[in-house]
């Protein structure tokens, strides 16, 4: 039996999907469901979303939200305080503002900024655990979970399939790679999940990480980018400055058992230089991961050397 593949674009990415199991098309259909549904209720950038119910009430009420809803929020919240803001669900206005890769992108002015950073703080989200209800203390205020949405979709797509009987799969939305079981292809069974150069045209791979049924999160400073003249400026956001983190990190991937976990990491890391970074890796007993510098500089924490392959 061979994988069967459902490719959609959504959620501002490619969407692939591809899972071996012989009700796969029904499966699938149901899978697409599932991300319509999400990107309907999680969307910051639609206005009927049920987040952007909660950002319409900002200094106005709470909002009751649904269960999956609330929990994603409330632990974006908590991750949040205690990186320090480094990951910061609060960040929608800053984001906004800049709106780097759409049309209207553009360089604030310094004061437009500093406007920004006064409603980006935690501290004013307000959660009511009894009730469910989410309540953000100053008008102006959005929730932005771009920097969680992706890891939390995939692990509950991976948790529908392996609940159907799904032994080998791969879910890829756009960066973010969940594998499931072993790979049909491979004799060894691991699969082979390419790793951008960040320093080229998409499409041209740097390394090849061996894995599985783990997740494979890629976070860079090519993926959406701002333009003027000679400089480049890129779309994660230093929620102290309210510009893009300076450092001279160009992409950053991290493997872990869960996709969610691997969008905190990438996002909580980047703020790092390539060396902290790397330290970091290497005491962490449960992540792993990849550096690439701004200087085409390769950095492979050590429990992660076996499984890469670089091809340049």
């Amino acid at each position: 039996m061979s994988l069967k593949t459902r490719v959609l674009e959504m959620m501002g990415t490619v969407i692939t999907l591809s899972i071996e199991h012989p009700e796969a098309p029904q499966l699938l259909d149901y899978a697409q469901k599932m991300l319509e549904d999400f990107q309907q209720r999680y969307s910051a950038n639609q206005n009927n979303s049920d987040l952007m119910k909660v950002n319409a009430q900002a200094g106005i009420k709470p909002v009751k939200v649904a269960p999956d809803l609330y929990e994603l929020i409330k632990k974006g919240s908590d991750m949040g305080i205690s990186s320090h803001s480094k990951l910061n669900i609060a960040i929608g206005p800053l984001i906004k503002l800049w709106h780097i890769g759409f049309q209207d992108a553009r360089v604030p002015t310094k004061k437009e900024i500093e406007e920004r950073l006064a409603l980006i703080d935690l501290e004013d989200i307000d959660l009511n655990d009894s009730n469910q209800t989410v309540y953000l203390k100053k008008k102006g205020m959005e929730i932005d979970l771009g920097a969680l949405a992706k890891g939390y979709f995939a692990d509950e797509l991976k948790l529908y399939f392996k609940a159907q009987g799904v032994q080998s799969g791969i879910i890829d939305l756009g960066g973010n790679v969940l594998t499931i079981g072993s790979s049909l292809k491979n004799p060894e069974g691991v699969w082979n999940v390419g790793i951008q150069n960040p320093l080229k045209e998409r499409g041209n791979l740097v390394a090849v990480i061996e894995n599985h049924d783990q997740s494979v999160v890629t976070s860079g400073i090519y993926e959406r980018v701002l333009k003027i003249g000679e400089t480049h400026y890129h779309h994660i956001f230093d929620s102290q400055t309210g510009y893009p983190v300076e450092n001279d990190v160009a992409s950053l991937t991290i493997v872990s058992e869960q996709s969610l976990d691997g969008e905190f990491w990438t996002t909580i890391l980047f703020h790092d230089s390539s060396r902290k970074i790397l330290n970091w890796l290497n005491q962490m007993p449960q992540v792993e991961g990849l550096v690439i510098t701004r200087n085409n500089e390769i950095l492979i924490s050590e429990k992660l050397k076996a499984s890469v392959t670089l091809l340049e």
